[in-house]
């Protein structure tokens, strides 16, 4: 009877307490990693390293040098040698180490095995990044990251460098303008690309840029940030005149480059610039980041007059996305489908659109038309996304890698807020003054009723 009492007294804490575990693993991520995730996942790299390097094949054969030292020395048996191991860094998310290859051995040797690793040493998802020939970086990943999106503390961004999204790999996804000058957003509804383009918008409102929207849907998805927006148009027919005046905008800054490179020949040759970038400060005018909403509402016509001005605007799209970046003019594109079947000009719009985010799709083709031309196998991954996960994306460029990403939740107050507070830094563009959007007045709060003084009777 004793010993039944005593079990109970001790069963009852361990079983809370592995409740406790389960709970917080499911519930709060983590919380469960840094005190037990990390600890267990630390005692199985280090107990096992050198085993698991060897059955996953990344082992090479000892040097002639150190076999001779081994049967000099000792009787052991003479092991093949895995790379070798750096310190591990514990993060919020996981854990780093640095591993320095064998002779003969790859980067992708190890990215390939990265599957295996992971299972090895029970975590989520392992990553392989190279630092310099011959060492390379080992990312395991604790947790799902992408459940419940928290950007890292140091997510911070720059001048055209919005950080908008969290990595499968917990690093943020950061927008740069200046690397990759235009994109293409597509998504099903209510897949998350308002709430990409609203971070967009809500990243860049500080920043002394002018930001210019093209949204066909009446406004609906622009208009809130209204504030701070430089030009919005909310119809075909107003794009149609907003388009050439960006064009011409864009020739005005080539001239003006133009002009500084034809001073005199005794100039230094870093005073000689090919884009906006080198121009004097006080010379250079303010970068324009135009926001397409729902792309496909330019192209669609019904009448032979509509289809002349649906031409006319995708040429000046073209132009913008070819001419646009020495200028500083940036494009973002949205929309829920994109390819040929538009129009004429669409594969050729495309082709100019760097960046591509493909949120969940409706269909492979859509997904095709974001990826298939850049990452092939990103096709799959983006087709997988699941509708209970809106934000989730697979972002990737034209140089073919790529990644799952996904955007924290924002609400359209906040960012709309933000960009109320913000409406002092619109930039002074006397070409974009007509297309400035009519921002109502808030109404003034009722203020609370005044107390008059009682006069004093007898």
């Amino acid at each position: 009877m004793s010993d039944l009492t005593t079990l109970l007294e001790v069963g009852g804490p361990v079983a809370a307490l592995g409740g406790g575990a389960a709970y917080a693993r499911a519930k709060h991520p983590a919380v469960y990693w840094s005190t037990v995730g990390l600890p267990v996942s630390t005692v199985r790299l280090l107990s096992s390293y050198g085993s698991v390097m060897e059955a996953c094949g990344l082992t090479v054969a000892p040097s002639r040098l150190r076999v001779l030292a081994m049967k000099t020395m000792t009787q052991r048996e003479v092991r093949p040698v895995p790379p070798r191991r750096g310190i591990i860094r514990p993060t919020l998310t996981g854990l780093k180490l640095r591993l320095r290859l064998a002779p003969g051995q790859e980067p992708a040797d190890i990215a390939a095995s990265a599957e295996r690793l992971r299972h090895a040493w029970g975590v989520h998802s392992a990553y392989v990044t190279t630092v310099k020939p011959g060492v390379v970086e080992l990312r395991l990943v604790g947790y799902d990251v992408l459940q419940r999106v928290r950007m890292p503390r140091k997510a911070v961004g720059g001048f055209l460098k919005v950080p908008v999204a969290l990595r499968e790999d917990a690093t943020p996804f950061v927008r740069d303008y200046r690397t990759i000058p235009h994109q293409l957003t597509l998504g099903a509804t209510l897949s998350g690309k308002s709430m990409y383009l609203r971070h967009l918008i809500a990243g860049l409102t500080r920043q002394p840029v002018a930001l210019v929207g093209i949204d066909c849907k009446r406004g609906v998805e622009l208009a809130p940030f209204a504030p701070r927006l430089s030009a919005l148009a909310t119809e075909p027919d107003e794009a149609a005149e907003l388009l050439p005046t960006l064009v011409k905008e864009m020739e005005d800054r080539y001239d003006l480059i133009r002009a500084r490179q034809g001073i005199a020949p005794s100039t230094p040759d870093e005073e000689i610039t090919s884009d906006i970038w080198g121009l004097p400060e006080d010379e250079r005018p303010v970068p324009v980041v135009l926001f397409v909403d729902e792309v496909a509402e330019l192209f669609l016509v019904a009448t032979k007059k509509d289809e002349e001005r649906r031409d006319e605007m995708v040429t000046q799209l073209i132009r913008l996305a070819q001419l646009g970046r020495a200028a500083g003019m940036y494009l973002e594109v949205c929309g829920q489908r994109f390819g040929a079947e538009l129009g004429k000009g669409a594969t050729m719009l495309r082709a100019q659109l760097t960046g591509r985010v493909c949120h969940r799709v409706n269909d492979e083709a859509s997904a095709k038309m974001a990826l298939g031309d850049i990452a092939p196998e990103a096709v799959h991954a983006a087709c997988s996304i699941a509708p209970e996960r809106p934000g989730l994306a697979v972002a990737g460029d034209t140089s073919g890698g790529w990644s799952r990403v996904r955007t924290p939740y924002l609400s359209l107050g906040n960012a709309a807020e933000t960009c109320q507070e913000s409406a002092h830094l619109v930039p002074d563009l006397a070409a974009l003054k007509p297309f400035r959007p009519d921002v109502p007045v808030r109404p003034v709060e009722a203020a609370a009723p005044v107390l008059l003084p009682h006069p004093v009777t007898d």
